[in-house]
């Protein structure tokens, strides 16, 4: 899987994962520092952009193999709901719907508990098939 040039800027790696689409975890450092001790928005908002992708990469991969289509971003939305601090933060996207020719992805950001999610974000993708 190849993620986008900024997902390296941010430090993301992506853990191994039993089933599903990749998880993704940005490690704390004063790259993605806001205010003193916490986490910048942007950051936040790249790493979920980021996790929404590698969703959909992982599912375009399972329909059609992969690398065969291009995905464009058409919109992003993002609720943050609470500060990050400085730890690491994984992020993970579920793809709601994959159409012909637009996806609709899911994608939350954690700390410490999967359940308590620091910001969420929906975004829709337009697929070029090739």
């Amino acid at each position: 899987m190849t993620l986008p040039p900024y997902a390296e800027l941010l430090g993301l790696i992506i853990e191994p994962a039993k089933a599903g689409p990749p998880l993704l975890m940005m490690p704390f450092a004063t790259g993605v520092m806001g205010r003193p001790g916490f986490l910048h928005g942007g950051a936040i908002g790249g790493l979920l952009e980021m996790a929404a992708i590698a969703s959909l990469q992982h599912a375009l991969a399972a329909e059609e193999g992969e690398g065969s289509a291009r995905i464009k971003p058409i919109n992003v939305t993002v609720d943050y709901m609470r500060g990050g601090r400085e730890k690491e933060t994984r992020a993970q996207g579920i793809v709601t719907r994959l159409g012909n020719r637009v996806a609709n992805v899911e994608a939350h950001a954690w700390q410490d508990d999967r359940d308590r999610p620091i910001a969420s974000a929906r975004m829709n993708y337009l697929i070029v098939r090739g």
